[in-house]
């Protein structure tokens, strides 16, 4: 399954029933006078990977003709909080689902699983928990929507940079020398010691290989 690339270390992750954590982690690079000085938070930047936003259900399962069709529905507005402070970096999450039906004539309950991933050094699935959500839909109408909420906490000690690493980085650097036009991150050590303390969390609808197909070949 196609993901965003991301970095983890021990992790804690509470997931609410019917809601979703998720986490990650952003960073940004400033010149400063003498050096160069990086920027980064320990929260998790979130993220939907590619192809699981969405979900398609068929009548029967085995078909993709657009008479089979029978639910939509689209993961969407997802936003996060975070709470930097104290031994955990606390994140929370809140989403909406967004769905559509084929057939109205009675009421209908519709109960969709998703996941939320943590990944560290870009390829490593740390933790992973999967929760559902449930779509009403009232007698006669074809749309409905859900939402839902979560926390994670990332163990702040697991997403700092360590001090010989962060000294690498923002050492003063006097104009003319070698090392004052190269970017520290060029440097091995350097750019996996912050990958290892990079942290992002991926959320999107735990699709059959079917639906995973379908949504990257349609």
């Amino acid at each position: 399954m196609p993901v965003k690339r991301l970095h983890c270390s021990p992790i804690v992750i509470g997931l609410a029933a019917g809601a979703l954590g998720l986490g990650g982690c952003t960073q940004t690079g400033e010149v400063a006078l003498g050096g160069i000085t990086a920027i980064r938070s320990a929260c998790p930047a979130v993220a939907v990977p590619a192809a699981t936003g969405d979900v398609t259900i068929f009548t029967p399962e085995s078909s993709t003709d657009a008479g089979a069709l029978d639910v939509t529905a689209l993961l969407t507005n997802v936003r996060s909080t975070c709470v930097d402070a104290g031994a955990n970096v606390v994140t929370t999450v809140t989403f909406d689902v967004r769905g559509r039906r084929a057939t109205t004539q009675a009421a209908r309950d519709v109960t969709l699983p998703y996941f939320i991933t943590v990944v560290q050094g870009g390829s490593a699935v740390v933790a992973k928990s999967v929760s559902r959500v449930t779509l009403h839909f009232d007698a006669g109408q074809d749309r409905a929507s859900a939402a839902g909420q979560a926390e994670a906490s990332v163990v702040r000690a697991a997403a700092t940079l360590p001090a010989d690493i962060r000294k690498k980085l923002t050492r003063p650097r006097k104009a003319g020398e070698e090392e004052a036009a190269t970017d520290p991150l060029s440097r091995p050590d350097i750019r996996a010691a912050v990958q290892r303390a990079t942290f992002e969390a991926l959320v999107g609808f735990q699709l059959t290989d079917a639906q995973l197909k379908y949504n990257a070949t349609r």
